[in-house]
């Protein structure tokens, strides 16, 4: 991700469009039909990756057998840690390029965003309230570029868990000091980290216009 694509939409007083697909809705539309989609298009180690992710998300989305938030978010984070990392340029063609689960799933690639998109997805799926999760955009020290990862709060209040594709641990914020977050967003909300959390409100749909085109993806993949 190139850090200066960061600085134009932070100043943005606009809220995100709503995700258009309802929880589990996009895990229901992962059937047998889009499987052989997947193998026809990737490859049969691509249907298995896929299968393996819908798995994971009906087991974690079992009401008859509840799974806890903390065992949904180690799930989630180790099963997408294991994807190899590759930068959309040489991955895509492109410099930005937003990947939805299954596009990365099928070529076993993908880069900060794409981690940090699968997983909000796989927990917003398995029913962990969208309103406990933001994905995050921040400056990753260390390296001196713009980096997401995907950020928890287990009440509004909290302390944020931050999932990661670089420190693979699921630290609390304080203890990722490597990180200096910008804002962050979720289907509904945008904040603004300079402005100490506050969330920014508007009717716009254009706010961010990747995340726009990746929910239009999404709904494709399974209609």
């Amino acid at each position: 991700m190139k850090y200066r694509f960061l600085f134009p939409i932070v100043g943005l007083c606009l809220s995100l469009i709503y995700t258009p697909l309802g929880q589990a809705q996009y895990l229901k539309g992962i059937n047998d039909q889009l499987l052989a989609k997947v193998e026809r298009k990737y490859g049969s180690r691509a249907r298995t990756r896929v299968a393996d992710w819908r798995k994971l998300m009906s087991r974690n989305a079992n009401t008859g057998k509840p799974v806890s938030e903390p065992k949904k978010l180690r799930s989630s984070n180790d099963f997408f840690n294991r994807i190899r990392w590759v930068s959309d340029q040489r991955h895509w063609g492109r410099e930005d390029y937003w990947a939805t689960p299954i596009e990365m799933l099928g070529t076993n690639g993908g880069d900060c965003e794409d981690y940090s998109i699968a997983k909000y997805f796989t927990l917003k799926e398995t029913r962990v309230s969208t309103a406990k999760l933001r994905i995050t955009y921040v400056k990753a020290i260390q390296y001196n570029q713009a980096h997401m990862v995907l950020a928890y709060y287990e009440r509004p209040d909290a302390e944020p868990l931050i999932m990661d594709n670089i420190n693979l641990r699921i630290l609390p914020a304080s203890r990722r000091q490597d990180l200096l977050p910008v804002y962050s967003f979720n289907g509904e909300n945008l904040w603004l980290a300079k402005a100490r959390g506050k969330k920014l409100k508007a009717s716009s749909q254009r706010s961010l216009p990747q995340w726009r085109k990746l929910n239009q993806k999404l709904l494709a993949e399974v209609l």
